[in-house]
C-alpha cells in the first residue's frame, strides 16, 4: 500500500444528469468542498429540467463534459455518420458552457477499455475543436453494487497515486455513499482535486498525448 499522504483521487459522475440523485450529489460535494466533473448524455441535458442542473453544477464551479448524447452504443462500434451525430449532439446541448476543457467521455460498457471506445472522425473532430478526451483507471461498480462499491473504490484508490474515479449520479442508491467515500478518502490523506491524471488523458486540446491504438477503431 502506497502512502495516502502522496495520492490524489480526481471524481467524475457519469450519465446524468438525473433530476432528484444530481442536485443530492451536488449538495454533498458542496458540503465536503469538493470540485468534480460530470459527463452528461446529450438526451438528458437537453431537457430543460436536465439543462438546468447542469448549468447549476457549471456555476457551482463543477467541469462538464459530453458523455454521448443516447449511451447506448460505443463510437468504435458505429458508422462514421452515427459516432459524429452522438457527439455533435451532445456538443450542441452543453454549447452554453463556459469552461477552459472541452471535455468528452466515451461510453465503455461498464468500464473496459479498448478499440471499441472511439471513431477514427470523432478524433479528427477532437483535434480541429480543441477537445479534451478523458478515460478512467478506477471503475467502481456503484450502479451494479450500490452498496458495496464503497469499499471497493477506497481499496483501488489505495492502489495508485493518482485514481479517476468514475461514479454515476442515477437513482440505484449508490450516492447514498457519496459523503462517507469522501470523508474516508480525507481521512486517509488523499488530495481531492479536480484535475485528471496524465495517464487517462489520451488527447488534450486536440493534441494526441498518449498511443491511441489502445482507444481508436481501424477503418471508417
Amino acid at each position: 500500500m502506497i502512502n495516502g499522504s502522496a495520492r490524489k483521487v480526481t471524481l467524475t459522475f457519469d450519465n446524468g444528469p438525473d433530476p432528484v440523485v444530481t442536485p443530492e450529489v451536488l449538495d454533498c460535494l458542496a458540503a465536503h468542498e469538493v470540485k468534480a466533473t460530470f459527463f452528461v448524455i446529450g438526451q438528458k441535458v437537453s431537457l430543460p429540467q436536465g439543462a438546468a442542473i447542469a448549468r447549476r453544477a457549471s456555476a457551482e464551479g463543477h467541469w462538464i463534459g459530453n458523455h454521448t448524447f443516447t449511451h447506448t452504443c460505443p463510437l468504435g462500434e458505429l458508422n462514421e455518420k452515427s459516432a459524429m451525430e452522438e457527439f455533435e449532439k451532445t456538443e450542441e446541448a452543453i454549447s452554453w458552457l463556459q469552461q477552459p476543457l472541452r471535455l468528452f467521455r466515451p461510453y465503455g460498457r461498464a468500464g473496459s477499455i479498448g478499440p471499441h471506445l472511439l471513431h477514427p472522425a470523432v478524433v479528427k473532430r477532437f483535434q480541429t475543436r480543441a477537445i479534451t478526451c478523458v478515460m478512467w483507471n478506477c471503475v467502481p461498480g456503484d450502479w451494479r453494487d450500490p452498496d458495496g462499491w464503497l469499499e471497493r473504490a477506497l481499496a483501488d484508490c489505495h492502489s495508485r497515486l493518482w485514481s479517476l474515479v468514475v461514479l454515476h449520479d442515477l437513482p440505484t442508491g449508490a450516492m447514498a455513499h457519496l459523503g462517507d467515500f469522501l470523508k474516508r478518502l480525507r481521512e486517509d490523506g488523499f488530495e481531492l482535486t479536480q484535475e485528471f491524471p496524465p495517464d487517462c488523458v489520451p488527447i488534450l486540446h486536440g493534441k494526441i498525448q498518449l498511443p491511441l491504438e489502445a482507444y481508436v477503431a481501424k477503418g471508417s
